[in-house]
């Protein structure tokens, strides 16, 4: 027989790579030694056992006497005494001594049988082996028996097909299960309510390969606490024995679930705080309050909540500060942000964004937000569902969707409510705790203050708009021999409305001033300073100012408004009988010029200092602008983008206008879809005018001789127009008028050189050109004077009138207001 000793695994305390498997009673061998003695004493068979024992060879043994071969003369008598009556008796056991060939003696255990021989004779057979080597093998059997049924740890063997074959007490107390009840049954049938799946794909490997596995985590609930889950750190090794043949799989266990829940709670807190910074990092990235409310969903879907919403009072959503919650009133609120992790129904039963709700005073969500502390519905059935939702039709879906925990926490800024967030966990098993609500409060916290801060500066904005579209021109009057079209865009972010102007001003003898301009910086005190600047310049282009006087006045009013109040601008006066352009520049984009055939051009100008620098000298530029061509005044914010060059944006502003067969309103609406078709960043005025011809029959010019009677024929003249434009109810005061210019012209310049008679939609225009330098004023004159009071009767009688400096000197002209129908 062999003797079998349990080795330790020497993988144990290695990796898996080159680790040895443990063998079954492999490294320690008990030989056993047989042999065959005739009745007289001789040797008749003497294995190889028994010659490594003896140290005597076979062919000395056999057919030697055993007596005189192993036993010393002193102990033969009592020896061959022993063997007589092992030969009448049953057999004997026991140990005795041999002399080994080297003369020492060794203990042997004897086991002796007497038997017949092949012809009938008596023969004894004798095993025997080293009782050393045998107490060896018996000591380290008794101390593994005594490890595996003492130990405190779960200690079991397997067979290959994963099969109980042997397991302690101490495992068995672990599972609850008796020792009987786990031989011959795999893992999943002795404990269905572990990870048995995953145990046995682990110890399949082990068997498989032959490398240990350390530390393998286990948990579940077993039979001995089937209340309460628990954890398990077990280490498998594989069996062979001495020719390596695999004979299972062994393992030991110990119950880790103290551990194993500290570091779940570890772990849990570890994915909060990385939730946290994530959502800190996330969540207010813009100042719109809707998109801010969408962020806090993301952030918590699908890793803290299957479902969310986001609600917020009515007045908060207008930027209103939010009254406190009366107890006895209801609530409305708005569903602003949606979202789940799963396609349970939810969605589809809650709020859709955009919708209001109206809270009565005693339901559950209205009394959380009046409280401002959070609601915890840790364990939530039908019945507590019927408690959380508006109205019984959503009872169904929720029950159909597994809501079981449900959070909600009151959107709180400023010690005020603004809103409530409420999350819900459907397909996620556990329920919300006490440390889920402090997160949340956390996150909602974080959204709240955001939300606030995009409530504040979507009223400022709105205040900042409102303010800036007063200021800007509320209606456009058509103007003769040019059409016009405008745009204003303000800023796409929500604290960006800034100074941006543009203004159309009506000029004499239907002449137009087009003003853009653009002040620096953003809010109410931009749009303020707007509305000043082109109140102030709309003033000074009516009193027939050039454009470079406009923008000098322009400068003085920008730095008497205050330090740091910077702006650029640029004017244009377009005169529809010349046809040409006048304009200057205060650190404002160039002008693009379009001509009829859609070739663009950039109009050069002295580009001159911002307005509010101080003792800037501005210089104005004059070109011709023909039949059908287009001119177009901008503010940056239509060509500036982020990387890019402004002279690529103008290249593109140039190329958009080149486009032909458009209507000027078609041209600006193509400039915004291709240059701001993503949203800009800053506010957008545009000015597009198109040179038309005017109309003949809107316009008369009489050139006056140097000589003869010429208030007589100003008059005249007046008098057939008027009747041709059937306007002769105006034509005693155009006569008075023309007769008083004229005459004042005769007198006090060197000589009256043309009558123009001008009519639009609202105005009849009388203007006299002459080549004199100084203007015409209204001088006192007393009773005897026989002159002086022509200017007075041309101020009583005009609507309004004044005079301009030309090249060849001035145009004084004067207004008569028509009928609205009239034309």
């Amino acid at each position: 027989m062999h003797g079998f000793e349990w080795t330790a695994a020497d993988g144990a305390g290695r990796g898996e790579a080159g680790a040895d498997p443990a063998r079954l009673g492999g490294h320690r061998l008990v030989p056993l030694a047989t042999a065959l003695v005739q009745a007289d004493g001789r040797i008749l068979h003497w294995s190889e056992e028994a010659e490594a024992l003896s140290g005597y060879p076979a062919e000395l043994a056999v057919g030697a006497y055993a007596a005189q071969l192993l036993v010393p003369e002193v102990r033969r008598e009592r020896v061959q005494e022993l063997f007589r009556q092992i030969m009448a008796g049953p057999g004997w056991s026991g140990v005795h001594p041999i002399r080994h060939r080297d003369g020492s003696d060794i203990e042997l255990e004897f086991h002796t049988y007497p038997i017949a021989g092949p012809d009938g004779s008596p023969l004894l057979l004798a095993t025997a082996s080293d009782v050393r080597a045998l107490r060896q093998v018996e000591a380290d059997l008794a101390v593994l028996d005594g490890l595996f049924t003492q130990s405190p740890i779960g200690m079991a063997v397997y067979d290959t097909d994963l099969r109980y074959v042997r397991l302690n007490n101490a495992l068995a107390k672990i599972n609850g299960v008796p020792v009987e009840d786990h031989i011959g049954r795999r893992v999943a049938a002795v404990l269905p309510g572990i990870n048995s799946a995953e145990i046995e794909a682990v110890m399949r490997q082990v068997l498989n390969t032959g490398r240990p596995v350390v530390d393998a985590r286990s948990h579940g609930r077993t039979p001995g606490d089937p209340g309460r889950d628990r954890a398990w750190s077990a280490s498998y090794f594989r069996l062979e024995d001495s020719t390596g043949r695999v004979l299972g799989v062994s393992s030991s266990l110990i119950d880790v679930t103290e551990r194993f829940q500290a570091e779940a709670r570890a772990a849990r807190a570890q994915e909060r705080l990385a939730l946290l910074a994530e959502a800190t990092a996330r969540i207010g990235t813009t100042l719109d309050l809707q998109r801010t409310a969408e962020e806090l969903i993301e952030a918590v879907i699908p890793r803290f909540a299957d479902f969310a919403t986001v609600d917020l009072l009515e007045p908060v959503l207008r930027g209103e500060e939010p009254a406190a919650l009366q107890p006895d009133k209801s609530v409305q609120v708005r569903a602003v942000a949606v979202g789940e992790a799963y396609e349970s129904g939810l969605t589809r039963a809650a709020d859709a964004v955009g919708v209001t709700s109206e809270y009565e005073a005693n339901r559950v969500y209205t009394q959380c937000l009046r409280s401002g502390r959070p609601l915890l519905r840790a364990r939530v059935d039908e019945d507590v569902l019927r408690g959380l939702v508006p109205d019984s039709e959503r009872v169904a879906p929720g029950v159909a969707a597994g809501v079981h925990s449900y959070l909600m926490v009151p959107v709180l800024a400023r010690g005020m409510v603004l809103g409530g967030a409420e999350f819900v966990r459907t397909r996620n098993p556990e329920p919300y705790t006490a440390a889920d609500v402090a997160l949340a409060e956390e996150l909602v916290a974080r959204a709240a203050l955001a939300i606030d801060n995009a409530r504040l500066y979507r009223r400022e904005r709105e205040t900042a708009l409102t303010l800036q579209r007063s200021l800007l021109p509320q209606e456009i009057h058509r103007t003769l021999g040019l059409e016009i079209a405008h745009r204003y865009l303000p800023s796409s972010l929500v604290s960006e409305v800034g100074g941006d102007w543009f203004d159309v001003v009506p000029l004499s003898c239907g002449r137009v001033a087009l003003v853009v301009g653009d002040v620096m910086g953003h809010g109410i005190r931009a749009a303020a300073t707007m509305g000043q600047l082109r109140t102030v310049a709309r003033t000074l282009a009516t009193l027939d100012l050039a454009p470079e006087q406009v923008l000098t006045r322009l400068d003085e009013t920008a730095g008497a408004i205050g330090e740091g109040q910077f702006a650029t601008c640029v004017c244009l006066v377009y005169d529809p009988v010349e046809r040409t352009c006048t304009v200057s520049s205060a650190g404002h984009l160039p002008p693009v010029r379009i001509a009829a055939d859609g070739s663009a051009t950039v109009v050069e100008l002295p580009p001159g200092l911002p307005l509010g620098i101080g003792g800037a000298a501005f210089e104005s530029v004059e070109f011709t602008l023909p039949m059908g061509a287009t001119v177009a005044l901008y503010t940056d914010g239509l060509i500036e983008r982020r990387g890019h060059d402004l002279d690529e944006g103008i290249e593109l502003l140039c190329r958009t206008l080149a486009a032909r067969s458009r209507t000027l309103e078609e041209s600006a609406d193509a400039v915004l879809g291709t240059l701001v078709a993503e949203g800009t960043d800053d506010d957008i005025a545009m000015i597009l005018a198109r040179a038309l011809p005017v109309p003949a029959e809107r316009m008369a010019t009489l050139h006056l001789p140097a000589d003869g009677p010429l208030p007589s024929q100003a008059r005249r003249f007046t008098r057939a127009t008027l009747q041709n434009w059937g306007l002769t109810v105006h034509g005693d005061f155009a006569e008075l008028m023309v007769s008083e210019l004229v005459t004042n012209a005769l007198l006090h310049a060197d000589a009256p050189r043309r009558l123009r008679l001008f009519r639009d939609d609202r105005m009849l225009t009388v203007e006299v050109a002459d080549a004199g330098g100084q203007p015409p004023r209204l001088r006192p004159s007393a009773e005897e004077d026989e002159g002086g009071r022509g200017m007075h009767l041309v101020s009583e009688l005009a609507h309004r009138w004044g005079s301009r400096n030309t090249r060849e000197g001035k145009v004084v002209w004067a207004e008569i207001e028509l009928p609205y129908r009239a034309g």
